[in-house]
């Protein structure tokens, strides 16, 4: 099964708002706590509790606190949610808080990590992005979808004075979203939800189909007159069966016997058949006759660019013949998605039973951070997506590893 999370923000979205939604749904608030001692934050405390609003009772998530620390640099913030000890956890409250540095940064030309936060910089900024992201993490939640955004008209007063809505932060934040207009005027979607979404890799196009399993409504601070100030998130499972069909083509394998061709030139020939329309290319080690070392050189094409594609074999290795055998292929379903270890992207291919990350991706997390390629391996596995998954078509997407021919 593959737990789904539908953001519906039915007057708007604020950090506290999908923390309570999330805890209403069934997130256990004691995981969140945890994880945000973790960040060594001191002076506060969380609390969850019903609130009822035009009829319906929702949760308020309220941060008590008793630290006089309304502001801190991003660099310092960033550095807290690091500390969080299950790295799926530290890695997405990581990309938010990252996310919301480098956009201060770009709109008050300061260094993302040495810019000043105001308002983002308190207390409640840090609870939020790393109680979302370990309610997450308790729910099993793989991907997340979000409704479109209602966004507020007027103004919005910060620290830097009275700014139009959406204030500019999240406005930038917010590029790619899905967005409404709203009769509401004021700030109805925060910077902090606004890079929630963001690190969380949202996305906006209508669910898949679901079974559902829970409904959570988390109110915000603010009242209004004529209906509920609140977001609702509806938690599901996607059953395997439920996902796209197999796709079912009719291929061509190329095939060649080389014994005097080098390693450099069947290297280069391998990218170059996949640059030219090849959907799969690969090498396999033989004895050939006289007990000559060498290799056959295979290419998976369409019926239509096999014709190219046998030329460029013999015109590049110089063979004296290439074999062609009619094959059937079924290609499942896949999707990309990214995800972020120690903040850095490493992009993961998902199949309806199994999905990796990227060798090359994480790779380079090995070799900047000194940890074992396995150990990195497993935490990209275990990360939410940073990013909207993309779906791939199996008929025309290059194969990367032999399990996909």
């Amino acid at each position: 099964m593959s737990r789904v999370c539908v953001v519906s923000p039915f007057t708007g979205l604020a950090g506290d708002m999908l923390l309570a939604a999330l805890v209403d749904a069934g997130a256990p608030l004691e995981a969140i706590r945890a994880a945000v001692a973790d960040t060594g934050l001191t002076g506060w405390d969380l609390t969850v509790t019903p609130v009822p609003t035009h009829g319906l009772t929702g949760c308020r998530a309220v941060v008590s606190v008793s630290d006089e620390a309304t502001s801190r640099a991003a660099g310092e913030l960033i550095a807290m949610a690091g500390r969080v000890r299950d790295r799926a956890v530290a890695d997405t409250a990581v990309a938010a808080l990252r996310a919301i540095a480098e956009v201060e940064g770009r709109l008050h030309g300061e260094d993302p990590d040495r810019v000043h936060l105001h308002e983002l910089g308190g207390h409640d900024t840090l609870v939020d992005v790393v109680g979302v992201a370990a309610a997450l993490r308790a729910l099993d939640v793989r991907k997340v979808h979000c409704e479109a955004l209602p966004i507020g008209a007027g103004s919005v007063r910060t620290a830097h004075g009275v700014l139009p809505c959406p204030a500019p932060a999240t406005a930038a934040l917010l590029a790619g979203a899905r967005v409404v207009g709203t009769t509401l005027t004021g700030e109805t979607v925060t910077p902090t939800a606004a890079a929630l979404l963001h690190a969380i890799g949202a996305d906006y196009r209508p669910p898949p189909p679901m079974r559902m399993t829970a409904t959570g409504y988390g109110v915000g601070t603010r009242t209004l007159p004529d209906r509920p100030n609140m977001a609702v998130v509806r938690l599901g499972d996607r059953d395997p069966a439920d996902r796209d069909p197999a796709d079912v083509r009719d291929l061509v394998v190329l095939e060649t016997n080389l014994d005097d061709v080098t390693g450099e030139v069947l290297g280069h020939l391998v990218a170059l058949l996949l640059e030219l329309g090849a959907l799969d290319s690969w090498i396999t080690p033989a004895t050939m006759k006289k007990g000559r070392p060498g290799h056959v050189l295979h290419a998976l094409t369409t019926p239509q660019t096999a014709d190219a594609i046998e030329r460029r074999i013999l015109v590049e290795t110089g063979t004296l013949g290439v074999r062609r055998t009619n094959v059937r292929r079924t290609a499942l379903p896949r999707t990309t998605d990214t995800v972020h270890v120690h903040g850095i992207p490493v992009r993961r291919k998902h199949g309806p039973h199994h999905g990796k990350a990227e060798y090359d991706d994480a790779a380079t997390v090995a070799r900047h951070t000194g940890l074992p390629l396995r150990t990195v391996l497993t935490l990209a596995a275990q990360s939410p997506t940073t990013q909207n998954p993309t779906t791939q078509n199996p008929a025309e997407s290059p194969a990367e590893s032999p399990e996909e021919r």
